[in-house]
C-alpha cells in the first residue's frame, strides 16, 4: 500500500510570478504578485526611444514597452475570497459531534443528513448515488451514499474536489488491542477534508466560481481490510463506474489534512496521473507562502484518486499528510484521531490553496 522514495523531488512552474516590488527577470519579463494573486506582465526593452502601450506609439528615451500582456490593476485588492479557518474547523467539530460516522451508526446517519442540508442550502445542484457495500468482518450489508453539491454547472471547465465523509468502524491500529474493534471518531480521517469542502461551498455561494466545481463526499472510503488496498474506496469506485456527472477535466482529493503537524509532500500516483496539476498546485503553494506544502515526491497511497483515474480516467491528485502526526508516532486508526490533535492552521493551509486555484481566472 506504501512505498517511499527519498530522492529529491524539483518543482518548476512555467510562468512563475515574483513578489512586489516589481523586478526585472531575466528574460525581460517583469511580474508582481499581491499575496498570490498574479499581478501585471510587461515585457520591458531598455534603451529604445519609443513606448508602445495598448498599440499607440508615444516618444520615450527609456523604454520600450512591447505588449501588456495582463490588464493593469491599480492597488492589491484580490478578487479571491477569503477561506476561514476558523470556520472550517468548526465543521470538523460539527461533524465530530455526531460521534463515529461508520457505516450503520447513529452518527453516520446524522452527519448524512447534516451534509445533504449543506449541499442542498448552497450548491445550484444536489446529487445522492447509492451503491451497496458489504462489512468484511461482520458480513453486513449497507446502502451508502456519495453525495455531490455542483456549482456553476454550464461552466466548460470543470473541476472536482473530493474527500470521504465516512469514518474507520475499527481502530486497527490503536495501541490498546482491547479497543480495537470499537470505531474511531476520524477527526483527522473523515472530518477534515470535509470541513475544508464545507467551508468551500460556503464561499462559492456567496461568490460563484469562475469554473465548474463538482464537491463530492465519497462514503465507504475507510471499510476496507489492512492488507488490501482495493478493499477502501469503494465510494470513489462506484462513482467513477457510473458517473452520475459529466466527466470533469480534473479532480483533487483531500484527506488527513487538518494534523496540527501538518506536512503535505507530492503523492507519487498523483505524479503520475497529473504531473502538470501537481506542479501547478505546489507552485501555487509556494508563492502564497503554505509551508505544509513539500517539494518531495514521496509515498504512493491508494485513496479515492485512483478509482478515478483507472475507472473514469479523470486525472487526479490526492493532497495528504499520511504521518498522523508524525514518522514517530501513529494517530491514524486510533483512538487519538481527535479534533484537540488537529489544527485550523492546518485546513487554512489547504483550503487557501484551493480556494486560490478555484478563483485564479477570475476578473
Amino acid at each position: 500500500m506504501l512505498t517511499e522514495c527519498k530522492q529529491p523531488f524539483l518543482l518548476s512552474t512555467k510562468n512563475r510570478s515574483v513578489r512586489a516590488p516589481m523586478e526585472c527577470a531575466s528574460d525581460g519579463i517583469a511580474q508582481q504578485s499581491c499575496r498570490g494573486q498574479i499581478r501585471p506582465r510587461v515585457k520591458i526593452t531598455v534603451g529604445t526611444r519609443y513606448l508602445v502601450a495598448g498599440g499607440a506609439m508615444i516618444r520615450n528615451n527609456l523604454i520600450y514597452i512591447v505588449t501588456f500582456v495582463l490588464t493593469i490593476f491599480n492597488g492589491c485588492q484580490s478578487t479571491v475570497p477569503e477561506f476561514n479557518s476558523d470556520r472550517a474547523f468548526g465543521f470538523l467539530e460539527q461533524q465530530c459531534d455526531f460521534g463515529p460516522r461508520n457505516p450503520g451508526s447513529t452518527g453516520y446517519y446524522q452527519c448524512r443528513d447534516f451534509l445533504i442540508g449543506e449541499l442542498q442550502a448552497n450548491a445550484d445542484t444536489v446529487i445522492q448515488q447509492h451503491f451497496q457495500l458489504t462489512d468484511p468482518i461482520s458480513g453486513e450489508e449497507y446502502q451508502l451514499t456519495n453525495l455531490i453539491g455542483r456549482f456553476n454547472p454550464a461552466a466548460a471547465k470543470r473541476l472536482l474536489l473530493g474527500a470521504h465523509w465516512d469514518t474507520r468502524p475499527w481502530a486497527d491500529h490503536d495501541p490498546d488491542v482491547t479497543r480495537r474493534m470499537e470505531p474511531i471518531l476520524g477527526a483527522n480521517d473523515g472530518a477534515s477534508g470535509v470541513a475544508v469542502l464545507l467551508e468551500l461551498v460556503r464561499l462559492m455561494k456567496l461568490k460563484p466560481p469562475p469554473i465548474g466545481v463538482e464537491i463530492v463526499f465519497f462514503d465507504g472510503e475507510d471499510l476496507g481490510q489492512s492488507g488490501d488496498p482495493r478493499s477502501y474506496a469503494r465510494g470513489s469506485l462506484a462513482f467513477a463506474s457510473d458517473l452520475p456527472i459529466p466527466k470533469p477535466d480534473e479532480a483533487i482529493i483531500i484527506d488527513m489534512i487538518g494534523d496540527a503537524d501538518l506536512s503535505i509532500p507530492v503523492e507519487r500516483y498523483s505524479m503520475q496521473q497529473n504531473p502538470t496539476l501537481v506542479r501547478e498546485l505546489w507552485g501555487l503553494a509556494r508563492e502564497l507562502d503554505l509551508p505544509a506544502f513539500e517539494n518531495r515526491v514521496a509515498n504512493s497511497i491508494f485513496d479515492d484518486h485512483i478509482p478515478l483515474w483507472e475507472q473514469a480516467q479523470i486525472p487526479a491528485v490526492d493532497l495528504i499528510d499520511f504521518f498522523y502526526p508524525n514518522r514517530y508516532m501513529n494517530f491514524w486508526h486510533t483512538h487519538q484521531d481527535l479534533p484537540q490533535n488537529c489544527s485550523p492552521v492546518s485546513l487554512g493551509q489547504v483550503g487557501t490553496l484551493l480556494t486560490y486555484y478555484i478563483y485564479k481566472d477570475s476578473g
